[in-house]
């Protein structure tokens, strides 16, 4: 297959040559076109991978913050459960007639409840923050007086309203506290 062109230099069937090895007429340095649909799949496959983890990505969002919402909603589920056993207990006392002969009775009941109910919040994390003869602390009291005190040393909590509690490490609710002053 020698063939003359119009300078008369032979070539030899180049269109065969160029056609088998995917190169174009005029360019000589032309990448072969199994190297694109080579690349070209490459790149399909990268492309189907990504999307593949982005969806993956997206689902999992959407996972957490079901979860989160769900934690939300019932997270204080086993706080509630071991609570309706101390209402149960108030509904029977306040079911229960008040005579005379019974108030000792009564009374007695009340207070095993209110250490029920210490021992719920308890076994939950809270516990109650000692101030009674402490030194103040805003990080754990509101003052909401002074008065002097003969007996305490400025700056102590003589009386407590409301006492603080702390749920692990976090204070949840400040005790409302009396502080003393000195004696003028």
């Amino acid at each position: 297959m020698n063939e003359q062109d119009n300078n008369g230099s032979k070539t030899e069937g180049k269109d065969e040559t160029s056609a088998r090895f995917g190169e174009a007429k005029d360019d000589a340095n032309a990448i072969p076109v199994d190297a694109v649909a080579e690349a070209k799949a490459e790149a399909d496959k990268w492309k189907s991978e990504y999307l593949y983890l982005r969806a993956e990505f997206e689902n999992f969002k959407k996972q957490v913050i079901k979860e989160r919402s769900d934690l939300r909603k019932y997270g204080s589920e086993r706080l509630v459960a071991d609570l309706l056993g101390v209402v149960d207990i108030f509904e029977t006392a306040l079911a229960t007639e008040m005579t005379a002969e019974n108030s000792v009775n009564f009374r007695k009941g009340i207070e095993m409840t209110a250490t029920e109910l210490k021992n719920v919040l308890s076994r939950h994390g809270v516990t109650e923050i000692a101030s009674h003869g402490q030194p103040f602390d805003p990080a754990h009291h509101e003052a909401l007086s002074s008065e002097e005190s003969a007996e305490m040393a400025p700056g102590t909590v003589t009386r407590v309203f409301k006492k603080p509690y702390r749920l692990h490490d976090r204070v949840v609710r400040p005790g409302q506290v009396v502080v003393a002053k000195q004696k003028s």
